[in-house]
């Protein structure tokens, strides 16, 4: 299909009305039979689910699926910062003059995406990373480090697909759909886990906050503060019901990363990056 009627066709589309619908189905017990038919097409890796295919209940439920004990090490050293999220690296680099790289040629605003001058002040030249998140991945959220969680935003918007095509062709894609903010104080600076919605997320749920949920019909923008809890790395602090993309920022001289590249496969919890001390970063 044409690029032009692609995206004619995704304007005009109700996004958020056919996501909220579809995650309803999804959730449902009629959706259990499209469980097989899902797996086989996207590939899905069943021998690293926690149970057997057939004793999910809904669709939604074998999305978020947990995996086996042991399936995600987490790397070791205490400098180091590891992936939260399985999925294929998109972008990497420093955020410069308030803003952060889409794909090559485009760009979007911090301000934009956080919804905070505060917050991207704080990120102004510090490093960032987006991770996009197919429907075969693993979709819960873990922390890239410990820290202790300071407050989150939200901010409504609509739900383009977040995929190759949309992120190509949707101008600051990241900054219109919806996305969730998650801010973590360590003692080495902080650092923020931003969670985008797309086409067909039924919701973003996150462990500190179980009535904050996603794609509401009438959402408003909620900067709100939070006094803890600590999470240790690795730790799951969400999920996405249906795929999305994960942004990663981190204050200036706090984190370099590991040697990356574009459409690089990660783990979570697998190496990508490491803390810097008095400068140096300690491998």
């Amino acid at each position: 299909m044409n690029n032009r009627i692609r995206l004619f066709l995704l304007n005009r589309i109700p996004k958020k009305l056919v996501s909220r619908l579809v995650g309803r189905f999804a959730e449902s017990s009629l959706s259990k039979w499209l469980i097989p038919l899902y797996a086989r097409h996207f590939q899905v890796d069943l021998q690293q689910a926690e149970k057997p295919i057939h004793e999910y209940r809904s669709l939604t439920e074998f999305f978020t699926r947990k995996l086996k004990p042991g399936c995600r090490p987490l790397a070791s050293g205490n400098h180091v910062i590891i992936s939260p999220v399985d999925g294929v690296i998109s972008q990497f680099g420093t955020i410069e003059d308030g803003t952060l790289i889409q794909a090559k040629g485009v760009s979007y605003s911090l301000v934009q995406l956080i919804g905070n001058k505060e917050k991207a002040s704080v990120f102004e030249g510090g490093l960032f990373l987006t991770i996009y998140l197919s429907p075969k991945d693993y979709h819960r959220i873990h922390t890239c480090l410990t820290g202790t969680i300071t407050g989150y935003s939200y901010m409504p918007g609509t739900l383009f697909p977040v995929n190759p095509f949309g992120v190509r062709n949707v101008p600051g894609l990241f900054a219109k759909n919806e996305r969730l903010t998650t801010y973590f104080e360590t003692p080495y600076g902080e650092y923020a886990i931003v969670k985008v919605g797309a086409t067909i997320v039924g919701s973003i749920k996150v462990v500190y906050d179980p009535d904050l949920t996603t794609n509401q019909p009438r959402g408003v923008m909620t900067q709100q503060k939070v006094t803890g809890p600590q999470l240790q790395k690795g730790e799951e602090m969400g999920l996405f019901r249906f795929g999305s993309t994960v942004i990663l920022l981190f204050q200036p001289g706090m984190a370099v990363w590991e040697d990356l590249q574009e459409g690089q496969f990660v783990q979570m919890g697998q190496r990508i990056g490491f803390l810097q001390t008095d400068r140096e970063f300690v491998r």
